[in-house]
């Protein structure tokens, strides 16, 4: 390994090649079981099959009687068909008798079709009285009954693998008595913030030192994309120090942030290169050019710059898609998308990619002029970020770009409330 301290990179790899070796070197995790009621959000680890029908009971789906369909046949408000009353079933008990010619059962959504009916008529078109029941309104056979398997069919793929859980599938595993769906395990994510100047986030600053937000940053993005991050601290620039926070084997993955540059006190590329291997360091892009990529046997370590949208920038390109596909989510960016013509020209360089943070106004889109490495509230202004690819540089105004919009939903108008209010 070249030292680059107080000397810079002699060269840099493109985004498309670190992105290559990283598609190259990841694998989802292995599975495990998750408890039905912490499931949502989790990713299937393998296809589910349906064991057994759902209803696996004819079920009724109105609030009625149930009846023999051809019984009712030509009843009317003025000609009602009057049936013999026998009972009543409910959700969860079966009616014990059975339906002849000329009788019905009070029935409950839900409860089970007494045997020798096959259609419900529906209570609003009946009238009952001493034990005897008016149909005022004819029903075909199979009416308003829910037949056994209309829902789900035994041995119908229900979920597929790869499948991040929502509410209702959670819902679904319940209806066909699975209770521990086998999910990928979550990617194990360790922090190594390391520098002299920083004082906890949530703390004032102070003379020369700054408050750590690279941290909270890192800590949503790593919830975001399904990670489960492990306890941590603040690091002084001290070799030894981080040297043993990168030898801890736990996590699956390492986010350094601070100390990859060309400083003198940025050790972690030397280390990571004694302990494991530093595939890359120095890319060409803008921001984060001094990021590194290098693994420790089989886990992932990420060198994150340690300004803030460096560090965010880093980490959306290529920590972020690797702990995705470690969990088996998609390894493409989950932004919502939008495209929209260029305000005025944005400058580049070829052979370099660009994060541009960039506003949106009456439509267009505006490149944010204040867009150091350093100035996190540029990312606060900004509505999302367009990519630059280093083939070309620059693009003119009025182009179509493709941005990568910060907010997961659109914004709403105050006081206005959602269409399903």
């Amino acid at each position: 390994m070249r030292d680059v301290r107080m000397k810079g990179f002699a060269e840099r790899a493109d985004v498309e090649q670190v992105d290559a070796f990283l598609r190259a070197h990841t694998a989802p995790l292995p599975a495990e079981e998750v408890g039905l009621r912490a499931c949502v959000g989790r990713v299937l680890a393998q296809d589910v099959r349906a064991e057994i029908d759902v209803p696996g009971f004819p079920r009724a789906s109105m609030d009625g009687y149930a009846v023999r369909g051809e019984d009712t046949f030509g009843a009317s408000a003025y000609e009602p068909v009057e049936l013999e009353l026998l009972g009543e079933t409910l959700p969860g008990r079966s009616f014990a008798g059975r339906v002849e010619k000329g009788q019905t059962v009070r029935v409950m959504t839900g409860a089970p079709l007494p045997a020798g009916a096959d259609a419900v008529v529906m209570a609003e078109v009946c009238r009952e009285r001493a034990g005897r029941v008016e149909v005022c309104e004819a029903v075909a056979p199979r009416k308003h009954v829910g037949a056994i398997g209309e829902d789900i069919r035994c041995g119908e793929l229900v979920l597929p693998r790869g499948r991040r859980l929502r509410p209702q599938d959670a819902g679904l595993l319940a209806s066909i008595g699975v209770a521990r769906p086998r999910c990928v395990r979550r990617p194990r994510v360790a922090l190594v913030i390391t520098g002299d100047e920083l004082l906890p986030a949530g703390s004032r600053p102070e003379g020369v030192q700054i408050v750590d937000s690279n941290s909270v940053v890192l800590e949503a993005l790593i919830a975001r994309d399904g990670g489960e991050l492990l306890p941590f601290e603040l690091l002084p620039d001290r070799p030894e120090r981080i040297r043993a926070a990168l030898e801890d084997a736990r996590p699956d993955v390492t986010l350094v942030s601070g100390g990859s540059s060309v400083g003198s006190e940025d050790h972690a590329p030397r280390l990571l290169a004694e302990l494991g291997s530093l595939d890359f360091h120095g890319i060409s892009m803008r921001p984060s050019s001094p990021a590194g990529v290098g693994r420790i046997g089989s886990r992932f370590v990420f060198l994150l710059p340690g300004n803030p949208v460096s560090c965010l920038c880093a980490y959306e390109f290529f920590a972020g898609p690797t702990l995705r596909a470690l969990g088996l989510r998609p390894r493409s960016w989950p932004h919502r998308r939008v495209t929209l013509p260029l305000a005025r020209k944005l400058a580049s360089a070829v052979g370099r990619t660009d994060y541009v943070r960039v506003a949106i106004a009456e439509g267009r889109v505006v490149p944010i002029g204040t867009s150091g490495a350093s100035i996190l509230s540029s990312t606060v202004r900004a509505a999302g970020c367009v990519i630059v690819p280093r083939e070309l540089e620059g693009m003119p105004e009025g182009a179509s770009v493709e941005v990568l919009l910060y907010d997961d939903e659109p914004a709403e108008e105050p006081g206005r409330g959602s269409a399903g209010a």
